[in-house]
């Protein structure tokens, strides 16, 4: 993709930035490792960080020691389902619950393709059923509390969503969706290879895919659970916001799915963001699309805690 069609804040860093060739497992394996020595989680005056392992899953739990909302965020770490750890977004979670006075519950979940479909998933619906459990001792109404994660974690709370929602009990009162992951027919589409996506091109996506179905990505037999896009019903989800840059290779699939949550009568946000390519806030933060990025994020909080009577 010519740098030319990133908005002029990125194009700077975007340019430095290279997309990496993640089907090879070799540099998978060492990008996961060194991401393991960044883990260990650091406390401060306004924030606690705790690891807690739940049976095959790691949570990281961020409670703001001041402000206290009553309110909860279950976050969900991209990385295209075979990178990737809840410490990535440490500085992001932090600023969520430190600003909004939320406890925030990150998933460390299994990634393919030493842990393929439907290892992340149940270890996200496990995490949901721990933080329902605890709720009530973490400060938290268990009825007040919102999915939420980015690019292939984006995709995993929409699966959670219906998962939760299949379930019957409690259900989250929102999911926020940053560029999610939704459908794995896109990385079946070899034609969108030649536009050499930034940051995330569609023979990453076809990787990640690959490794986490444990088949070609596009096929008609596709289990329960395993891609958002694929469920038939989308009726009786939480209110939805979902934010992707119009260059990110997961546009498409993205708009679609909000139409199709509006249609099914979902109450759904599209935030576009525009000549924005797919992470772009990782690697920029202190850009003004950015921070406009996660204002219309706040927004979208605030209102679906509104309804409860909480204030962020």
């Amino acid at each position: 993709m010519n740098i030319n069609k990133v908005h002029p804040e990125l194009r700077k860093i975007m340019g430095r930035i290279p997309t990496l060739p993640l089907q090879n497992r070799l540099l998978v394996f060492v990008i996961n490792t060194l991401q393991k020595v960044m883990q260990k989680p650091k406390s401060t005056n306004a924030v606690s960080i705790e690891e807690i392992i739940i049976g095959s899953v790691r949570v990281r739990v961020y409670r703001p020691k001041n402000k206290l909302s009553n309110a909860g965020l279950l976050w969900i770490h991209g990385g295209g389902f075979i990178i990737g750890t809840a410490a990535m977004n440490d500085k992001e979670c932090y600023g969520h619950a430190k600003d909004l006075g939320l406890v925030v519950v990150s998933v460390d979940y299994r990634l393919a393709p030493k842990y393929p479909f439907p290892a992340a998933i149940d270890d996200c619906f496990a995490a949901w059923q721990w933080f329902q459990a605890e709720a009530k001792n973490l400060g938290v109404n268990p009825s007040n509390i919102v999915l939420a994660g980015q690019s292939a974690g984006g995709g995993l709370a929409a699966v959670l969503a219906q998962r939760i929602y299949d379930d019957g009990r409690i259900q989250p009162v929102g999911q926020a969706l940053f560029s999610p992951m939704l459908d794995d027919r896109t990385a079946a589409r070899h034609e969108l290879d030649a536009i050499k996506h930034r940051i995330w091109n569609n023979v990453c996506n076809r990787a990640g895919w690959t490794n986490y179905l444990g088949k070609s990505p596009g096929q008609s037999d596709m289990p329960e659970y395993a891609a958002a896009a694929r469920r038939k019903d989308l009726s009786g989800l939480p209110p939805a916001w979902i934010a992707v840059g119009d260059v990110d290779l997961f546009y498409d699939e993205d708009q679609h799915y909000a139409k199709r949550l509006t249609e099914a009568g979902v109450e759904c946000q599209f935030y576009v963001v525009p000549m924005a390519p797919h992470g772009f806030e990782t690697f920029a933060p202190h850009a003004s699309i950015t921070r406009d990025l996660y204002r219309d994020f706040y927004r979208f909080l605030r209102s679906i805690f509104k309804k409860y009577d909480i204030s962020l």
